[in-house]
């Protein structure tokens, strides 16, 4: 018996959907048949995106999001369902990192990184999670999913991004309570761990001398893709994963287990 995922009539909402992993989790979903909201800074980058997944047959929305401002993040969501309906999917992307000794942290280093990472990926998901709530007393039926995006250096620290590391172990453990405190109404919360995923922002460096050393440490002595996360997202998108909550999924090539 095969399984096969449609989001047809579902909305979801991508913050940090400019670039790199965001921007690939959008066009999946969309591919996936999924009403997709692109939630960024950026809002030229998002009428690239938006014009690509449209060439493709697919809906895209673009709203303007800074998840560091609390206001934004309450502007964002309501335009968001105004424009393409009510959220059944929110993929929790957005991410900053500095690269640098923990003796050498700013304050400024810190908020920057806690205030993106951490702080605006609790507000994002509590705002959208106020409006699940509220469908699933009229739809008891209704499924839901939050995805958060940590690291796997969230689960193993790693050298020269100290606060990154602290940050993401951060969304693990707000991702197990949001699971446990959200259940009840149909929310399922879940978080992807992902590995050194290339993209078009650390291409340059995994092709430096200092990047290859790194990736000659690693396991299999390779960087992963953005589409070797698909499978994990369409999964924990989808209906069928309703026995699925507060799970911590790396993918990581078995970086985690060494």
């Amino acid at each position: 018996m095969g399984i096969e995922v449609n989001f047809k009539g579902k909305v979801a909402f991508v913050t940090g959907a400019s670039s790199g992993l965001g921007a690939r989790f959008a066009k999946i979903l969309a591919e996936a048949g999924a009403e997709v909201v692109l939630a960024a800074r950026r809002i030229e980058r998002l009428k690239e995106l938006r014009a690509e997944i449209e060439s493709n047959g697919g809906a895209a929305h673009m709203v303007q999001l800074d998840v560091t401002d609390y206001d934004s993040i309450k502007s964002a969501i309501a335009h968001a369902e105004t424009e393409a309906g009510p959220i059944d999917i929110l993929v929790n992307n957005s991410g900053v990192s500095t690269t640098q000794k923990l003796v050498d942290v700013s304050p400024d280093d810190y908020e920057f990184v806690m205030d993106t990472n951490l702080k605006g990926s609790f507000f994002v998901a509590q705002e959208v999670a106020k409006r699940m709530i509220l469908r699933s007393k009229a739809e008891p039926q209704r499924q839901f999913r939050i995805i958060n995006i940590a690291s796997v250096a969230g689960l193993r620290v790693l050298s020269q991004i100290g606060v990154y590391c602290m940050s993401k172990a951060g969304v693990v453990q707000m991702t197990k309570a949001m699971a446990l405190e959200w259940g009840r109404y149909g929310i399922n919360v879940n978080a992807i761990c992902p590995g050194y995923i290339e993209t078009e922002i650390n291409r340059d460096y995994f092709q430096s001398e200092s990047g290859r050393k790194l990736i000659d440490m690693l396991p299999r002595k390779r960087v992963g893709q953005p589409e070797d996360l698909d499978a994990l997202l369409l999964l924990l998108s989808a209906d069928e994963s309703r026995f699925i909550n507060g799970a911590i999924m790396t993918a990581d090539d078995g970086m985690a287990a060494f």
